[in-house]
């Protein structure tokens, strides 16, 4: 006989509940934001196994819930520390940089044709051919480039090769793009050059390897079968994920108009291919006899379909990173609409949130990620749950303002603008690629691939039909009037981001009409600012050493005021600082006027990237070492005139600067721009000296320049004059000058060798201790009464790049 004794039953912990994947998923992607310690695998081990012991000791209470999210979280956390450790293990030994090595591997990513004439890609190692005594695992793929080819091609897929490599390296600022960062994310542990190439069909080719010989012989075909086309960079990058025939100008346009998603292999353009095959694969079936076939087997059948077809598509679009999170994101979606039970909307997210990290933990790296699940949730709160569907233009309409809103706090975080000219562009750029464009490019794909060159006649004007109509779409939205948008803090983005999701989700018209029109007031005032925005006022002077590698780049702020001295290295074209390191690094400090410019002198390490800087930044005057240098023609938004380096000391914002030049020398080197900063509260002096050379320096001390400013002992710092190199800083100007600190600003392992030895036993002999933007990246001092406070953003930066053994932590100083 059963007895009630009046107990409501506990229910147990679903393991995978949305609930524990979610503490997983938050486990996995919080590595990102700690640095790893020594003992951090055996600190996560105990952290399961408590967790594991009270879950089981409690489970049938209530408060079993907590050890078993803390549990999943150091479960997340366990998972990528593993993976990342393994991936850390891959190290070129010390000894091996900067040598000749013969390695034999394979392709595996398409040639990519760089500047002066290179050819860049992604091999993969099979064999090393040089021997070299390591603790670590040699690296598995590296990143190449093949310079001095003359037009000549790679011989096939799998290569012997003889390359110069260095560990991975890349510019360390507080802001702007990491190439070290992508180069770890993308499982790149060497980098460098290509003396040789020679066949090699003797390697071992696996399925990887069958595969990019497989896609390469794709990308072959398609650009003989399209590549007369006007817009085959744009058939090659929908068709097949090949990017590597957009222009910069290309590039350019999707930026302006927020539409870069519409060419990466993603959600989108897998949704599409999903939708198409379920109704062709459902329409087909229901052609059976009646009750040939039950519903459930239908539903079966198409979602086995689907899955087939969209992993056949991502295949033949090379399988890259945003192609397989977004196939991942297809299936789930698939299997929630075509089999699952009545489940939450969430649970497909956090299903595929889940999968996505387990098969690739690095994948928090990208910021295409946190903008595809962003998206995708932004999308479940402005739909799911709504009583009945929105006709497809409101339905749109309310997605790309949900869109706009919701993703411009997490651009914000990646040091982006959300472009208001993505709204009107995307409104009619996202039916039109998926109504007309994709269709057309993939039945035409289709019908080019069975009959042959026989169908291009009328195939290739249909293409650029479509394609046209797309393309000059996004250039009239991108050559419009748009006022610029002001750059709110990031709290305020985020509130802005809630106020609109609430608005479009709840279809109340009084609560509509009130919040739509705070919404509007406060649109207007960040659409059209009352005034040009200045700068923000810091407390105490500031001077930032940028990393730009092998040049030179400095800010000084002071109260609201910013003085920046030499741009960095550039080459028009190709590369710039500019726009790489100072745009980004100013703007993340709210700058929005250079209230001075200094350029040293006009070589390109020094004055790299100007008119990319004058078409950011309104500039109020500018100072050049090489005056005659300067181009005729002003550049964008600045009119005023260029001042000559002349002799003699200013007070500038609280702090004393004083200008010196040769006055023999007129171009060069030699004419190099002098600037010595003093800070009068605390008696620090910094010299920045541009590339003076050795009779330059005896003319600066025969003229007492060096007894401009009384400077305190311990506080005296020198920018060393050219990067360190042997025809500057002679050892009758380091004594004079008596640096007690000094700063190298070289590239890494440059062929160029600065430091030279000579110079830096020169400094230490005065007692100067040395710095490196090589080693240290980014260096700031911030000036305060007492003495300047140094720091140096290798200090902060993530394990991946500061973990010991690596590049960073290994480098000297010679």
């Amino acid at each position: 006989m059963s007895r009630f004794n009046g107990a409501a039953p506990v229910p147990r912990v679903r393991i995978l509940s949305n609930a524990n994947l979610l503490a997983f998923c938050s486990g996995a992607i919080l590595l990102y934001r700690l640095t790893p310690w020594p003992a951090f695998s055996v600190m996560l081990l105990a952290v399961i196994l408590v967790s594991v012991a009270l879950w089981y000791r409690l489970r049938s209470s209530p408060a079993a819930c907590l050890p078993a999210l803390l549990c999943c979280l150091a479960l997340g956390l366990a998972w990528t520390y593993w993976q990342a450790d393994n991936r850390l293990q891959q190290r070129l030994p010390e000894a091996a940089q900067g040598r000749e090595l013969a390695v034999s591997g394979y392709l595996c990513s398409l040639p990519r044709p760089g500047s002066f004439d290179s050819l860049r890609f992604n091999f993969c190692v099979e064999s090393w051919h040089t021997a070299f005594n390591s603790d670590w695992q040699a690296p598995e793929t590296l990143r190449l480039a093949w310079y001095g080819r003359d037009g000549g091609v790679l011989p096939g897929q799998r290569l012997r090769l003889n390359v110069v490599l260095k560990r991975p390296h890349g510019y360390l600022n507080s802001a702007g793009f990491r190439y070290e960062d992508w180069l770890f994310r993308h499982a790149i542990r060497a980098t460098g050059s290509i003396r040789s190439v020679a066949h090699a069909p003797d390697v071992r080719c696996g399925w990887h390897c069958r595969y990019h010989a497989w896609y390469r012989q794709i990308a072959g075909q398609v650009e003989r079968l399209f590549g007369n086309a006007r817009y085959y960079p744009l058939v090659a990058s929908l068709l097949i994920g090949n990017r590597n025939g957009l222009t910069d100008a290309h590039w350019q346009t999707l930026q302006a108009t927020g539409t870069i998603h519409l060419v990466a292999i993603s959600g989108l353009h897998l949704g599409l291919v999903a939708m198409l095959a379920a109704v062709v694969l459902r329409k087909t079936l229901l052609l059976l006899p009646v009750g040939h076939i039950q519903e459930r087997r239908v539903r079966q059948l198409v979602f086995a379909g689907l899955v087939s077809i969209c992993v056949s598509y991502a295949l033949l679009a090379g399988f890259g990173v945003p192609t397989r999170r977004a196939l991942i994101m297809v299936i789930i979606g698939g299997w929630y609409l075509l089999l699952a039970r009545e489940f939450s909307p969430w649970r497909p997210f956090v299903l595929a949130l889940t999968l996505v990290l387990l098969t690739d933990p690095f994948a928090p790296l990208d910021q295409g990620f946190w903008l595809s699940f962003g998206a995708v949730a932004i999308l479940l709160l402005a739909f799911a749950g709504r009583l009945g569907p929105p006709g497809w233009f409101k339905g749109l309409v309310i997605a790309q303002l949900a869109i706009f809103a919701g993703l411009w706090p997490i651009l914000a975080q990646f040091e982006q603008q959300q472009p208001l000219a993505g709204i009107v562009a995307n409104l009619v750029a996202i039916p039109w690629l998926s109504v007309v464009v994709m269709p057309v490019l993939l039945i035409g794909g289709v019908v080019a691939g069975l009959a042959g060159s026989a169908v291009l006649v009328w195939l290739l004007p249909l293409f650029d039909g479509v394609l046209a109509v797309l393309w000059r779409w996004l250039v009239f939205v991108e050559t419009l009037p748009w006022p610029p948008i002001a750059e709110p803090h990031w709290a305020v983005i985020a509130l802005l981001a809630v106020c609109v999701l609430v608005l479009l989700r709840f279809p109340f018209p009084g609560f509509r009409l009130t919040g739509g029109l705070v919404l509007f007031a406060w649109a207007i005032s960040v659409v059209v600012p009352a005034s040009a925005p200045g700068n923000p006022v810091v407390s105490e002077p500031e001077l930032v050493v940028w990393d730009v590698g092998q040049g030179l780049s400095v800010m000084i702020r002071a109260r609201n005021r910013v003085l920046v001295y030499d741009t960095g290295p550039g080459v028009p074209g190709v590369y710039s600082a500019a726009d790489s390191v100072l745009i980004p690094g100013l703007a993340e400090r709210g700058v929005h006027r250079l209230d001075r410019l200094v350029i040293s002198h006009g070589d390109n390490d020094h004055a790299g990237g100007l008119p990319e800087l004058f078409g950011r930044f309104r500039v109020g005057r500018v100072t050049a070492g090489e005056i005659q240098e300067w181009p005729d023609d002003s550049y964008a938004g600045f009119t005023g005139g260029v001042d000559a380096c002349r002799p003699g000391i200013e007070t500038w914002a609280g702090l004393e600067l004083g200008f010196w030049q040769s006055a023999g020398e007129q171009s060069g080197n030699a004419a190099s721009c002098v600037v010595q900063v003093f800070h009068r509260p605390s008696q620090t002096l910094i010299w920045l000296t541009g590339d003076i050379t050795h009779a330059v320096e005896r003319e600066m001390l025969e003229a007492g320049v060096h007894r401009w400013f009384p400077a305190k002992a311990g506080r005296r710092w020198v920018i060393a004059p050219h990067h360190g190199s042997k025809t500057s800083s002679s050892p009758e100007w380091v004594r004079a000058v008596a640096p007690d600190r000094v700063i190298y600003t070289a590239g890494f392992r440059h062929r160029y060798g600065h430091p030279h030895a000579d110079v830096t036993a020169r400094y230490r002999q005065a007692g100067a201790r040395a710095l490196s933007t090589a080693c240290s990246g980014q260096i700031v001092l911030a000036l305060s009464g007492e003495g300047p406070r140094v720091s140096e953003q290798r200090s902060v930066a993530p394990f991946w790049i500061a973990a010991d053994g690596l590049a960073r932590d290994q480098c000297q100083i010679p």
